[in-house]
């Protein structure tokens, strides 16, 4: 399962798809009535024609990027695999309906389906929402089959070295890295803390051990980010985390990535390598905001070089990682509400 997209880059679609997205109550937190006025009276009228103009910049001939790099890596891994596999999306289509009738129609005595959730980081609003979902249309669904799911994967060592090795290509011994994680709001990251008083709230929090690590977003970017660049062999200085894709006004997790654009320069650091962890599939937040919309931010603000580094889509080591990571599911998370 993966994010989704709009069905086209008509603003309708994209208006269409906002609204499924963004009244998502794990997406934007508050209760319906007031999301539903947010929503579908403010944001989805004013943002659509701007996200269809941006969805327009990077649509192929095949369509969503998004969507197609999760059919080709579908292909790749049913190469690997004896077991049948269907592609669904949080959002838009292929529903994760969809997906279950598909294999029931094929198989109609399957006992098991192991759901693939492609956020390697624990969020609400990504990882949490598309296990409740894919539970809650099970649940309606009345299938007989036993749903199990592959747990977050951040930390798995075989997924870490199929993201250090996209990476690794693209060191020259002179450009800086950056670690660009989609951003989420402050206040998920409090209400994912299952202490209820750790995260954001103790100095060094997300080095400090704690039972919250394992729901904490924030957490979980840096863990990855210290494992990949000691697999690199990288060392302080060559290398930073910041977080990109804020909504609305209130209070996301920083440094921004488009505020980090406009200082880098200026402290020097003029060749920049940029990588995008919290996706496994290349999409509009990485080709058009990462790859085009702060690359010229950076250039604008002083910088010499820019270079995007890609998804890993579709590349040899991830689908290994995702072969690997198949055997790793397990019963649906009792905490997830």
């Amino acid at each position: 399962m993966n994010l989704g997209s709009p069905d086209s880059t008509s603003v309708s679609d994209v208006r269409k798809y906002l609204n499924e997205f963004l009244m998502d109550g794990r997406v934007i937190d508050m209760p319906y009535l007031w999301r539903t006025a947010l929503v579908k009276g403010i944001i989805s009228p004013f943002r659509a024609p701007k996200s269809a103009e941006a969805y327009h910049s990077i649509w192929t001939k095949d369509g969503s990027p998004l969507v197609h790099l999760t059919y080709q890596a579908r292909q790749l891994l049913q190469q690997r695999i004896d077991a049948p596999i269907e592609v669904a999306m949080r959002y838009g289509t292929p529903s994760m309906q969809a997906a279950y009738d598909s294999l029931i129609a094929k198989f109609p005595d399957i006992e098991e389906v192991i759901l693939l959730p492609l956020y390697p980081h624990y969020a609400m609003s990504s990882y949490e929402t598309a296990v409740v979902h894919a539970r809650d249309v099970h649940k309606k669904g009345r299938y007989r089959f036993a749903l199990r799911c592959v747990p977050a994967f951040y930390n798995d060592p075989v997924f870490i070295n199929a993201l250090a090795d996209s990476i690794k290509p693209h060191l020259d011994g002179k450009s800086h890295l950056l670690f660009s994680y989609h951003s989420i709001p402050e206040r998920h990251i409090h209400k994912s803390d299952v202490t209820g008083s750790h995260c954001l709230k103790t100095p060094g929090c997300c080095t400090t051990p704690s039972p919250a690590h394992k729901y904490c977003y924030r957490h979980q970017c840096y863990a990855t980010t210290q494992l990949v660049i000691k697999r690199l062999g990288l060392s302080e200085g060559q290398y930073s985390v910041s977080f990109q894709s804020k909504l609305g006004r209130s209070a996301w997790l920083t440094p921004a990535t488009t505020a980090r654009m406009q200082q880098m320069p200026a402290e020097g650091i003029k060749d920049l390598l940029v990588v995008c962890p919290s996706f496994v599939s290349d999409c509009l937040e990485t080709l058009e905001e990462v790859a085009i919309r702060e690359k010229e931010n950076f250039i604008v603000a002083g910088g010499n070089s820019y270079t995007f580094i890609p998804c890993m889509n579709t590349q040899k080591q991830w689908i290994d990682a995702m072969v690997h990571l198949l055997s790793t599911a397990t019963d649906l998370p009792a905490t997830i509400q």
